[in-house]
């Protein structure tokens, strides 16, 4: 396989941005979360799994960052914007990179598709890893909700209702609000992260399947349930979440108990992105899982709703 970066070209004609580093028998495949965000989210993983001998491979999605970006308010381009092209999109790319057999872990929008990849594509999986992503989106909508109200003033809940029933999404003290949110939920540890001078996020494919921030689930997105399914998805998989998750834990201690070759595993003091906030956990807990599935060590988790903590 080809290391480094690449452009790929699709069959549709548009061109893709992948990237692959790190050596070792083990081929990783990263999707990124958004819809709408970037592969860099990746880019430290094969460095901190260099001692389990993986290869990571990671790519921008149709829309995002380095790949083509087509206007989606072309009605050409809008046939893109569906779950079932970045699913086809996924398959192709693992083709062109010479991925079987081989791990795919997606995160938050890319676990939604890990997902959709496992109940269509099995065949090709040796392991699965769903990281802060559920099964539906309505119990997400409920969870974050919750989240918003536990955590601001009634007064600050209603204002921030009052401007998104206006769409005054720019309003600066809404913004403030989201970040309170955002700090407490989604990045717990910005300082960990990479910095930008410009916004990276593809917003006109966020805005069309999530809404304007994480705490407004309006786009199309809310019609996703896959529920009827968890339960069919066989191969080994590690359910990852961080503590302070948006989405809720309740429902990954479900989704736990119906996967029937499942482990599950809380990173301490993080939030969505919890390989940011605590990535000596989260990396100890993934290499564990890649090392346990090669060696044939992988178990079945037979507790009812056990789950386990990160090592800090």
């Amino acid at each position: 396989m080809q290391q480094g970066s690449r452009i790929v070209t699709l069959d549709n004609g548009f061109h893709l941005f992948t990237r692959t580093v790190g050596t070792g028998k083990v081929n990783l495949l990263c999707v990124h979360g958004g819809p709408g965000g970037t592969h860099e989210e990746f880019e430290n993983f094969a460095e901190h799994l260099k001692a389990h001998h993986v290869r990571v491979s990671m790519y921008d999605q149709l829309g995002s960052f380095y790949s083509d970006q087509p206007d989606f308010n072309q009605p050409e381009n809008r046939k893109y914007l569906t779950i079932d092209y970045y699913l086809s999109e996924l398959e192709e790319v693992r083709k062109k990179l010479g991925l079987d057999q081989f791990y795919l872990l997606g995160h938050s929008w890319g676990g939604l598709l890990a997902q959709e990849y496992a109940l269509h594509y099995p065949q090709h999986l040796k392991g699965l890893v769903i990281m802060s992503m559920i099964d539906n989106l309505e119990e997400y909508t409920a969870n974050v909700n919750q989240e918003r109200e536990a955590t601001l003033t009634s007064r600050e809940v209603r204002y921030m209702r009052e401007v998104e029933a206006d769409h005054r999404f720019d309003d600066p003290k809404y913004q403030e609000l989201v970040n309170v949110l955002n700090r407490h939920f989604v990045m717990r540890h910005p300082e960990n992260g990479f910095q930008h001078n410009v916004a990276t996020m593809a917003t006109p494919v966020y805005n069309y399947f999530q809404g304007d921030n994480e705490f407004v689930m309006v786009g199309q997105l809310t019609k996703w349930d896959r529920r009827a399914d968890t339960h069919q998805i066989k191969t080994p998989t590690l359910l990852t979440f961080g503590d302070h998750d948006t989405m809720p834990l309740d429902t990954a201690e479900r989704m736990h108990r119906e996967m029937q070759n499942s482990r599950l595993v809380y990173t301490p003091d993080g939030g969505h992105c919890h390989s940011t906030d605590n990535p000596k956990a989260f990396f100890h807990t993934l290499g564990e899982f890649l090392d346990d599935v090669e060696t044939h060590k992988f178990k079945t988790v037979e507790t009812v709703g056990r789950h386990t903590y990160a090592k800090k």
